[in-house]
């Protein structure tokens, strides 16, 4: 596919250079996927140091909530800038509890919640862990299989959507038992109803032979599955869940660092079912491209905390929290109802490229939190990761850049302003890309 957006080969000769002076002095354990080296970007485009300019469906792995350096986010934190930097968690100032106070008002959990303040997803998560240990005096937890937390040891003990994120590193935190995370696509347990046979799982087998449910601290979720595959949970499971850690004392996690902040068009994806959790951590969009992560606790759980339980130096960043405060004007002005929007006409447009071709097993998703996942063939649904990688690989070259997840799906996660001229010109790059990686002629038809 030839495009006016691309100006050079790719990588172009400054991209190179760079790569070259990269290999030599950064950590090779970054999982990149191709060669794109940024200049800058604005929206949902983004242009590499050639001048080449792509469409942005990664978002910085859904990080860009805003677009690229939104004005009113630049503005908030160049604002923020002038009058200090830094000036650490033992002192108070009012970004931190201006932000504290519109987390409230959100009511994530119907009551009262305080927030602790992080600087990403996987930091949020080791103090969510921390949390429910301290205010249930319980040692254990559950996560789910595809799911994926972070990678510091106590987040890495619940991650487990590829082998390659815990080889090198056991023992991680002790104490986490994994149950498989309901998928209507690929059933792992007995019965049409894979959330109602997860919870039985659960509740008539690992809690009878194996787990004793009165040492479970918590259980850690994502309300939708995202590194593991892009999984939406079927109706009734995370209502269950809640039910289930009710009658067992458990407390429940919902992870929305990824699927939070307007993402799935609502502004936490657990409210497409109506459940609440008693702790959530938030990252990622929340500060459209700063690093900032919140632990949102209700009160009566957080408040438990005694001065010194838990801390940090970076917490409450004045920058971060400017951002986050200016990207949450944003997205409750009208970017989560766009997400909304955009992402219905998004998995349309998927639904008939599905028609098309018999390699699309299933499109899925919530809002601008969509999936595609590709296969051998329908009936076998053999994931076909050789050509997932070929289409990623192909999208990067033809100008769109686009990421993995779970063993074989292409996922969609552009900046929650995205029009429907971008999906447009997406989905033209996309069905091309695929078909190249399919050795097929070129041709459109969706």
């Amino acid at each position: 596919m030839k495009s006016s957006h691309l100006l050079t080969e790719l990588p172009g000769p400054k991209a190179r250079a760079l790569l070259a002076r990269d290999a030599a002095v950064v950590s090779p354990s970054y999982p990149r996927d191709y060669p794109f080296v940024m200049s800058h970007g604005r929206g949902a485009e983004v242009w590499d140091v050639d001048g080449n300019r792509f469409l942005d469906f990664a978002a910085g792995i859904a990080v860009c909530s805003t677009g690229h350096s939104h004005p009113a986010v630049v503005g908030a934190v160049q604002e923020a800038a002038e009058k200090f930097l830094h000036i650490s968690s033992d002192y108070w100032h009012e970004g931190q509890v201006q932000l504290a106070e519109r987390i409230n008002r959100l009511a994530p959990m119907g009551e009262p919640v305080m927030s602790f303040f992080a600087q990403s997803g996987t930091e949020s998560v080791e103090g969510a862990l921390k949390l429910a240990r301290y205010v249930t005096g319980r040692s254990r937890f559950i996560g789910f299989l595809g799911g994926f937390h972070g990678r510091t040891m106590g987040a890495l003990a619940f991650t487990s959507s590829k082998y390659t994120q815990q080889k090198g590193f056991f023992p991680t935190m002790p104490g986490v038992t994994h149950v498989p995370y309901p998928n209507a696509y690929r059933p792992l347990l007995a019965g049409e109803d894979q959330g109602r046979a997860v919870l039985r799982y659960i509740e008539d087998v690992l809690f009878q032979a194996n787990v004793p449910a009165s040492e479970v601290a918590a259980i850690l979720v994502e309300p939708i599955q995202g590194e593991g595959g892009y999984l939406v949970p079927p109706e009734g499971f995370l209502q269950g869940l809640r039910e289930l850690c009710d009658r067992h004392g458990i407390l429940l996690i919902f992870d929305e660092v990824q699927s939070g902040v307007g993402r799935t068009g609502r502004m936490f994806a657990s409210q497409h079912w109506g459940v609440q959790p008693d702790i959530m951590t938030l990252a990622k969009g929340l500060g459209s491209g700063l690093p900032i992560g919140l632990i949102v606790a209700k009160k009566r759980l957080m408040e438990q905390w005694t001065r010194g339980a838990h801390g940090n130096t970076y917490g409450g960043n004045p920058l971060c929290c400017a951002a986050a405060l200016a990207t949450l004007d944003l997205v409750e002005g009208g970017f989560m109802d766009n997400a909304a929007r955009m992402g219905d006409l998004f998995l349309q447009r998927l639904t008939r490229l599905q028609s098309t071709f018999e390699v699309i097993g299933e499109v899925r998703g919530r809002g601008l939190m969509l999936g595609m996942e590709l296969v051998e063939d329908r009936a076998a649904k053999v994931p076909a990761r050789n050509l997932c990688d070929a289409v990623i690989h192909r999208a990067f070259h033809n100008g769109l850049l686009l990421l993995s997840c779970g063993a074989s799906t292409v996922r969609f996660m552009p900046p929650l302003m995205v029009d429907a001229a971008a999906i447009d010109e997406a989905m033209e790059i996309l069905e091309a890309s695929l078909r190249e990686a399919l050795g097929e002629a070129p041709a459109r038809t969706s």
